[in-house]
């Protein structure tokens, strides 16, 4: 599995407003190949359209957004090509009427572009999930499982940028310092991971240089100008007919199976 080489991501000012508000604003960072970075916010606070933008597959209003050196927005379809979400819900949320193997295989379809057979191995393992029953049904699976196959399903990719949402919902603890510690480590493999939490209390287990965060999500006032009738989404919610609204006719052909 390709995880020697992760992607730089470089934002300046990155803001997204809607006729409600802004759903984001501010956003600086630059985050280095073989890092976790950490956004915090509540619920509703932008975490999820965050991530989306960062990955290309939302269009910020205004700022400045670079990822491996391609401009966001215009080069969103290159920046999809290389970048994968873990679970994020109404964007790619598990069937709980399939079993594991099922969502391993659908994922190995997504790919577009052939895999060695042992790529499934290799990503289950990567998250924790190697002695996991493959005939399990989705909604047999614990929270922590759930969460740690929606990262196997995003490494089947093979993505220099790994973006993970809401990292701690649901969890105890305990399991949220195990899913800290199984991003840190994909990190320490070459990945650029970006992850968002709520409570970052845990985060602190795996703080160190190869990590910074966790960033406070802002919602202030935008500068006068930013926000387009495109974006038109509720305060920090995602909308999955809206994820490709504003992104050049070029890559239109593109979206299909990327979110």
């Amino acid at each position: 599995m390709r995880r020697a080489t992760g992607a730089r991501v470089h934002a300046e000012g990155v803001t997204l407003t809607t006729r409600e508000g802004p759903v984001y604003t501010g956003v600086d960072f630059t985050a280095r190949p073989g890092t976790l970075t950490v956004f915090q916010a509540d619920s509703g606070g932008g975490r999820s359209s965050l991530l989306l933008t960062l990955t290309g597959r939302m269009r910020p209003s205004s700022g400045g957004l670079h990822v491996d050196g391609y401009s966001l927005p215009k080069q969103a379809r290159k920046v999809r090509r290389i970048s994968a979400l873990g679970l994020m819900d109404e964007v790619n949320a598990l069937d709980d009427r399939l079993r594991v193997k099922e969502h391993l295989s659908e994922g190995m379809l997504l790919r577009l572009r052939p895999g060695v057979r042992t790529l499934t191995d290799q990503a289950m393992e990567a998250v924790g999930l190697a002695d996991l029953d493959r005939t399990t049904l989705v909604k047999e699976l614990t929270m922590l499982e759930r969460r740690r196959l929606g990262v196997a399903l995003a490494l089947l990719a093979e993505p220099r940028l790994l973006a993970v949402d809401n990292v701690d919902g649901g969890l105890s603890a305990e399991h949220q310092a195990d899913m800290w510690r199984t991003l840190k480590d994909l990190a320490k493999e070459g990945l650029t991971v970006i992850a968002t939490c709520a409570d970052d209390e845990e985060f602190d287990s795996v703080a160190g240089p190869d990590t910074q965060g966790p960033i406070p999500i802002r919602q202030g006032e935008p500068a006068a100008g930013t926000g387009s009738p495109e974006e038109d989404d509720a305060r920090g919610a995602v909308h999955i007919g809206e994820l490709f609204g504003g992104e050049h006719r070029e890559d239109e052909e593109d979206h299909r199976g990327q979110a």
